[in-house]
């Protein structure tokens, strides 16, 4: 019996003995919202050998209407019994596949993607591994109180900052249910806190495959949502929320495997990096403008990023700098396999499925150019002077969702990597976006030019 066999006959089990009355079959479309089709118990074998059809048509930028028809196949390694259902009349959930009718993978699916582009890692002898800080807000729900009127801002949950205890604290005690929740789906948890601006809390998530850190961050967003419900609060991936705090990242340590061992690691080397690390390294800082329009999605995403405060705003790496956009962690001497590097861009709100693939993807071009690592910067890249930052080479990251967009436009890497059906669907999206928010007349604008013009 091959493995796949297994896990579906384990599932088909477990489904009967927990009395599971639901099974939920989750996606996500290219924007990296997550979908939903839940299938009676009885319907699930010919799921996993069949399918369930839908009209691919009606996702954001799956098919035109004359290719509609797709497939989504229930993937049973992921399935869990959703936590938050309870015992009775349980549901689960099952990550899903889209494929053609013919059978072939759907060329605008996101898992699709990262999965094509896992295989070219895999081709080249490399395993991909991830480590994500999830950083998010929680609001008190003013629909329980009194609504918010236009223009007014969410009320975070408390007022204390980084690593802060405080007692009877909201985000302490939701923190603790969330995390339990997670545990309960299967993901680890390795720390929590609070992060530095009020309302702000952050999750990270154990390494794991790229594939299933993404699946993971999907399911993570969901559970955090929930739980927030449940507790009469809201919890918001919003990049940036408040002018005057912090905003929210995502901060991903990344590894490459051969076999058991970190390919990342050289004992006796600088910093303990290889060759590899540092040709991976050198890709990601090439190609990091191209990558961005996907990495960071949506126009309140650069209000985070030019704003520094923990975001990277400039092109550089540096160790143990948290003002350069790739970081390499303080390393623990003989321990080899947590050679890591962490990219500071991606915040919470991206598609992890494209996030993720496009990383790899610049990270492996970079190996294979054989490209040397620029020399790193210890400066705080945030304190420099412009002069400065010009005198020592530092090229800004895209400023706004138009530039990424114009820069990922003439990538090469991001339309082999995206495929040309979810990089042209991706690009017309954003550009919609950003036009319909450069439309706007805001209250800055208002305040700033009424008296005066």
């Amino acid at each position: 019996m091959s493995s796949m066999d297994k896990q579906t006959e384990f599932v088909l089990r477990t489904i009967e003995e927990r009395d599971i009355r639901f099974v939920r079959l989750w996606f996500t479309d290219v924007l990296g919202m997550l979908k939903s089709v839940a299938v009676a118990p009885a319907e699930l074998e010919g799921a996993f050998s069949e399918g369930i059809g839908f009209d691919g048509s009606a996702i954001q930028g799956f098919a035109r209407v004359s290719e509609a028809d797709m497939l989504a196949k229930p993937d049973p390694a992921t399935f869990q019994p959703l936590p938050w259902r309870g015992d009775t009349q349980a549901v689960a959930r099952m990550f899903c596949d889209i494929t053609l009718p013919d059978g072939s993978p759907s060329y605008a699916d996101p898992r699709w993607v990262l999965k094509r582009t896992l295989a070219r890692a895999a081709d080249m002898g490399f395993t991909f591994y991830t480590h994500p800080e999830i950083e998010f807000f929680l609001f008190k729900d003013r629909e329980l109180e009194r609504p918010l009127l236009p223009g007014q801002p969410p009320v975070p949950v408390d007022d204390v900052g980084y690593f802060d205890h405080a007692p009877q604290g909201g985000g302490q005690d939701f923190r603790r249910t969330a995390i339990t929740m997670l545990e309960k789906l299967g993901i680890s948890v390795e720390f929590s806190h609070h992060e530095g601006a009020p309302g702000q809390q952050e999750i990270d998530l154990r390494y794991a495959d790229a594939l299933t850190t993404a699946d993971n961050i999907m399911t993570f967003r969901l559970v955090v949502k929930e739980v927030a419900l449940e507790q009469g609060l809201q919890a918001s991936f919003m990049p940036k929320p408040f002018t005057e705090f912090a905003g929210s990242g995502m901060h991903t340590h990344m590894s490459l495997f051969e076999g058991e061992r970190n390919a990342f690691y050289e004992p006796g080397a600088d910093m303990q990096l290889s060759k590899v690390a540092r040709s991976f390294m050198a890709g990601l800082l090439r190609h990091a403008p191209e990558i961005t329009a996907v990495t960071n999605q949506w126009v309140n995403s650069y209000k985070r990023l030019v704003a520094g405060d923990e975001a990277p705003s400039f092109i550089c790496w540096g160790h143990n700098n948290r003002s350069a956009l790739v970081r390499v962690p303080m390393y623990k001497p003989h321990k080899g396999n947590s050679t890591r590097i962490e990219y500071r861009a991606l915040d919470s709100a991206c598609n992890p499925y494209l996030a993720l693939a496009l990383l790899l993807a610049a990270g492996l071009k970079g190996i294979e150019d054989g490209l040397d690592l620029p020399p790193g910067t210890e400066d705080d890249v945030w304190a420099l002077s412009s002069a400065e930052r010009r005198a020592m080479g530092l090229e800004p990251l895209p400023t706004s969702l138009n530039r990424a967009i114009q820069a990922m436009e003439r990538s090469e890497l991001v339309a082999d990597t995206l495929g040309e059906h979810v990089f042209d669907f991706f690009l017309r999206n954003k550009r919609a976006e950003w036009d319909e928010y450069a439309r706007q007349v805001t209250e800055f604008e208002r305040m700033k030019y009424l008296p005066v013009l």
